[in-house]
């Protein structure tokens, strides 16, 4: 049920002495009441560790995604490996909260395992699927004998009835070719999309994804997720001193945009290693206002 590390071995032993938490140990933040855990998502006994009594109103998870730009896990092993963190989630979710999870389709190998995936949530019926998000890369990559990959997908599930509010979005409607009459003058999309108010829906183009020249950038992590898309989601499915549940640390960006939107964040990771990026990360951003290092090393001094 572990997943392994895609950091090589030899950088593994260099950095594991750097790491101040081992397997089962967590870490508090005595300024905001983040907590860190070294722990095992697919065991509630660990799970529930992180959060004592206390019940999350928003989970935000972004699991392996089992691609093979990733690492490849046989599926089945990898629905049951998702099925043992699901449940353990929804014990630790309050009765009306938001569920969010980052997903990927492998386009070399069936999709997987985002339709798995799927499938696999009907399993949880105290889940209503809410809405299928596609955050659009500005970056992409393929081959020239296949269309560019572009695409992240989200799913967004609800328990009970969760608080949610409208955002809203500066980006410009991008496509031409639909008109109006506004009093004598005839308008058309671009033009009248100019609103302050436009709503992002769930096909998201404003967002840019993390490259290493991005300030946010947290080298070790390769599956970073924009600062910018957690927050998003922050505000519309919390509140304000809310606690947020994320599983699958990495590279801290849950904890970051909590701590920058003030709500705690409870996070875990298998790997000592992004443990102990997620709190340098917190770190840096409290000393000096970075959210991340911009390409340079978070383990050198």
């Amino acid at each position: 049920m572990r997943v392994p590390s895609k950091l090589d071995a030899g950088l593994r032993k260099r950095l594991l002495p750097l790491c101040r938490l081992q397997p089962g140990e967590i870490w508090t933040d005595k300024a905001q009441g983040h907590r860190v855990g070294c722990l095992d998502a697919t065991d509630f006994s660990q799970a529930s560790r992180l959060l004592g009594k206390a019940r999350a109103a928003l989970a935000l998870q972004d699991p392996p995604y089992n691609v093979a730009a990733l690492q490849i896990r046989e599926l089945e092993d990898y629905i049951k490996f998702s099925r043992a963190w699901i449940a353990n989630c929804l014990k630790l979710m309050k009765p009306d909260s938001a569920f969010y999870v980052w997903l990927g389709a492998d386009q070399r190998a069936g999709f997987q395992p985002l339709p798995d995936f799927m499938f696999l949530m009907r399993e949880f019926p105290e889940l209503k699927s809410r809405s299928f998000i596609t955050l659009r890369n500005q970056r992409g990559y393929g081959t020239q004998k296949n269309w560019m990959s572009l695409r992240q997908e989200l799913l967004y599930y609800s328990l009970g009835k969760p608080f949610f509010k409208v955002q809203y979005t500066d980006i410009p409607k991008i496509l031409r070719g639909y008109y109006k009459k506004v009093g004598n003058k005839r308008l058309e999309n671009l033009e009248r999309g100019k609103s302050p108010n436009i709503r992002p829906g769930n096909v998201w183009v404003d967002l840019q994804q993390v490259f290493h020249l991005l300030h946010e950038n947290v080298p070790y992590a390769y599956a970073q997720k924009p600062l910018a898309a957690i927050e998003r989601i922050l505000q519309a499915s919390s509140k304000p001193g809310d606690l947020v549940l994320d599983f699958f640390s990495h590279s801290g960006t849950t904890l970051l945009a909590c701590e920058r939107l003030e709500r705690r964040c409870a996070t875990m990771d298998l790997d000592p290693i992004f443990c102990e990026l997620s709190i340098r990360r917190l770190e840096r951003f409290r000393s000096t206002g970075e959210p991340g290092w911009q390409g340079q090393d978070p383990f050198l001094k």
